[in-house]
């Protein structure tokens, strides 16, 4: 007997500005706006710091690129899980899903959203700070609405997420340009021996590269819906040389 078999897919109706305001809005989160303090704090000094942020700048960079071929060679949704379980094999793969479902991403969702609850509640408790228990409500009710929204439907979540990156990327070009007028009203005193008093201990590196790092986290979230994206398609155009044939991609 034959038996005809069908496979579950997803709807693609995430586009480029979807995609690109997915991982522009999850990466430009509480991380930047709290992290320089504690990069500079443990670093020690304004050129260093400096020197740090544009370290995990490259490092991101050419992660992402990395990222960009994988979800072209495997064009599935599940980002780090589905590249180990097609390399390495089903047991890595569930060792690592379930250390992220059960640690990396609950850790990692738990402090940002407690970051938003003190942004959310600071204008209701000026001059002093808001009790736990009120930060922890508001923290959990933002993920469960988050959760819901992204359960309902994908368009929405996508125009939630395009919205939330115009508003973030506004407050960035505020602060951006603020400091560009400082700087050409002659506030340059930070830059005079902006190397002073830099800590080249490997504990005050590693906490600031970790602060820095961190503030880039969600550079890799759109290899998590690879499926649902509009026509992503990569071609591969090398000039044949013997025994070597072109690669052409197209998902």
């Amino acid at each position: 007997m034959e038996s005809d078999t069908q496979r579950l897919n997803l709807k693609r109706e995430v586009g480029i500005i979807g995609g690109v305001s997915f991982i522009t809005g999850t990466m430009i989160g509480s991380g930047i706006f709290i992290s320089p303090q504690f990069v500079l704090s443990a670093i020690g000094s304004p050129g260093a710091s400096l020197v740090i942020w544009t370290c995990c700048g490259l490092i991101f960079l050419l992660a992402g690129l990395c990222y960009a071929e994988l979800g072209t060679v495997i064009p599935e949704s599940g980002g780090e899980f589905i590249y180990i379980l097609r390399t390495t094999g089903k047991v890595v793969a569930f060792m690592f899903v379930l250390s992220f479902i059960v640690v990396m991403r609950p850790a990692s969702a738990t402090g940002v959203a407690l970051n938003f609850a003190e942004y959310v509640m600071a204008p209701f408790y000026s001059g002093c700070s808001p009790p736990q228990l009120v930060l922890k409500l508001v923290a959990a009710g933002a993920i469960m609405v988050l959760t819901i929204v992204n359960c309902l439907s994908v368009r929405l979540a996508t125009g939630i997420q395009v919205v939330s990156m115009v508003v973030k990327l506004l407050a960035l070009a505020v602060i951006i340009l603020g400091g560009v007028v400082m700087l050409f009203q002659g506030h340059t005193e930070n830059f005079d021996n902006s190397f002073e008093g830099t800590n080249v201990d490997v504990s005050s590196m590693g906490i600031a590269f970790y602060q820095g790092l961190w503030s880039f986290e969600g550079w890799n979230t759109l290899n998590y819906l690879t499926e649902e994206l509009k026509d992503p398609e990569k071609e591969f155009d090398h000039d044949c040389e013997e025994g070597l044939p072109c690669l052409m991609l197209d998902t």
